[in-house]
C-alpha cells in the first residue's frame, strides 16, 4: 500500500472517507472533521495542524487515521502536562507531538480507520507503522491514540504501544418507559434528592425546549455560541467552536444536533449543547446567564436522560470527569488511550508511571461505583 499524509480533510472525497468509517459513527465523518478545519476551530494558529495518515491501495483510499501535529495539549481531555514538565525540567522539546484523536471530543471510537473489505488488524498495523515513522519525521517526541474503540486497543496493545486507562461516567437505558420509570431503579433516598432537585428548577417558572437542527435559527445559534463561548472564558480560555462552526453543525450533520434550552420570562438563561448518534446521546458543552440553583444538573444531566428515554437511545456519555454525575445515574466506565513515545529513555519513565496510574483508577473507578443511586439488585457490574 502507498502511503501520504494530508493537512486537511478536503483534499478527501467524502464518500471516500465516510466509506471507512462505521454506520452510527458521528465524530469520525467527514462533515464533523473536515467542518473542525472549515470554520477555523482547528488548523491555522489553534495548535492543530492536520496530519491526516492515509492508506490508498488500487481500489483507492484503504485506510485513515484522523491525526494532528500539536503545540500544545488543551483539547484532548486525555491529561499529559506533567509529561510536558518532565521533558522541559531536562532540557527536551515535548511538543510538537502527533495525536489521533477527534478534536475536542472525549468519545469513545474507531481511531484506526480501515475499508471494510480489508484485513483489519494487518490494515491497521501498517496506519501504526505510519505513525511512527511520520512522528519521527516530523521531530514529534510522540504519538497519542485518544478514546481507541477495543478492536484498535488490542492492536494497539500488541504493537507495543503504552496503554492508559481513566475514568468516565455514562447512563445506560435498561429499557426505561418514563424519567419516574428511571427514578424507579434508584433507592429511595437518592430518589428523593433527585425529585427535589428537578422541583427546584420547576418552581422557578425554568421550562426547556429542543432545539433541533431544523429550528436552529441564526438567532438561536448567536444564543447558543455566546452561551458556550462565556463559560470558557469565565474559566481563563477561548471557546473551542467557532460560531460558524455552529452554522455548518446545523446545516450539515442534520438532527445529530440538539440543544436543550432553559426558558425563564420568555428568554433563554441556559443551553446544553448534544450530540446524537443512532444509539447514544453526547453531552458537550454548556452555558448559562446567571447562577440558578440545580439549573445545571437539570439542564445538562436529568435533561438528556429524559430525552435519551423518549428517544430510545441506549447510552449516554456527557463528557468528562465529574462525580456528582454519579447521584444522577451516570455509573464509571473505564476509556483508553494508547502512547508511542520516541524515545526509548522517557518510554520506560512514562510505562512504570502508566501502571501505577492505572491500578489507581481501577480502584477509583471501584470505589465510585459503590456510590451508585440504584437499589442492589438493579446494580450493573463495573464496565
Amino acid at each position: 500500500m502507498r502511503s501520504r499524509v494530508v493537512a486537511s480533510l478536503g483534499e478527501i472525497a467524502p464518500r471516500d472517507w465516510d466509506a471507512l468509517v462505521p454506520d452510527g459513527t458521528l465524530f469520525l465523518r467527514h462533515a464533523f472533521l473536515h467542518g473542525l478545519e472549515r470554520t477555523g476551530c482547528v488548523g491555522g494558529d489553534t495548535g492543530w495542524t492536520g496530519s491526516h495518515v492515509l492508506l490508498d491501495d488500487e481500489r483507492g483510499l484503504a485506510a485513515a487515521a484522523p491525526a494532528y501535529l500539536k503545540a500544545h495539549s488543551w483539547g484532548e481531555f486525555v491529561f499529559d502536562f506533567a509529561w510536558a514538565q518532565a521533558y522541559q525540567r531536562t532540557g527536551l522539546e515535548y511538543y510538537p507531538k502527533l495525536v489521533v484523536a477527534v478534536p475536542f471530543t472525549p468519545a469513545t471510537g474507531p481511531r484506526l480507520l480501515v475499508r471494510p473489505d480489508l484485513d483489519y488488524g494487518a490494515t491497521a498495523r501498517a496506519l501504526i507503522g505510519r505513525l511512527e515513522t511520520l512522528a519521527r519525521e516530523r521531530d514529534a517526541s510522540s504519538v497519542h491514540v485518544l478514546f481507541p474503540a477495543p478492536a484498535d486497543v488490542a492492536v494497539l496493545d500488541a504493537a507495543g504501544w503504552l496503554a492508559r486507562r481513566d475514568c468516565q461516567f455514562h447512563w445506560h437505558n435498561r429499557g426505561y418507559t418514563s424519567f419516574d420509570h428511571y427514578l424507579g431503579s434508584f433507592t429511595a433516598e437518592k430518589r428523593k434528592k433527585a425529585r427535589r432537585e428537578r422541583r427546584r428548577v420547576a418552581e422557578m417558572g425554568i421550562v426547556f425546549e429542543t432545539w433541533g437542527a431544523s429550528t436552529l435559527d441564526a438567532p438561536r445559534l448567536d444564543a447558543v455560541h455566546a452561551l458556550h463561548r462565556d463559560t470558557f472564558l469565565r474559566h481563563g480560555h477561548l471557546p473551542y467552536l467557532t460560531r460558524e462552526f455552529f452554522t455548518l453543525a446545523a446545516r450539515d450533520l442534520g438532527e445529530a444536533l440538539m440543544v436543550k434550552a432553559a426558558m425563564w420570562r420568555g428568554n433563554v438563561v441556559a443551553c446544553a449543547i448534544f450530540f446524537r448518534s443512532s444509539d447514544t446521546l453526547y453531552g458537550r458543552y454548556w452555558g448559562a446567564t446567571a447562577d440558578f440553583h440545580s439549573l445545571h444538573f437539570e439542564t445538562c444531566y436529568h435533561q438528556g436522560i429524559e430525552y435519551c428515554i423518549e428517544q430510545g437511545l441506549a447510552h449516554f456519555e456527557p463528557g468528562t470527569q465529574g462525580e456528582h454525575k454519579v447521584a444522577r445515574g451516570f455509573e464509571p466506565t473505564l476509556t483508553r488511550s494508547a502512547h508511542f513515545i520516541v524515545d526509548a529513555r522517557y518510554r520506560a519513565a512514562i510505562a512504570d508511571y502508566l501502571a501505577r496510574e492505572g491500578r489507581a483508577v481501577d480502584q477509583y473507578a471501584a470505589e465510585v461505583d459503590t456510590h451508585v443511586p440504584f437499589r442492589q439488585a438493579l446494580r450493573a457490574p463495573l464496565r
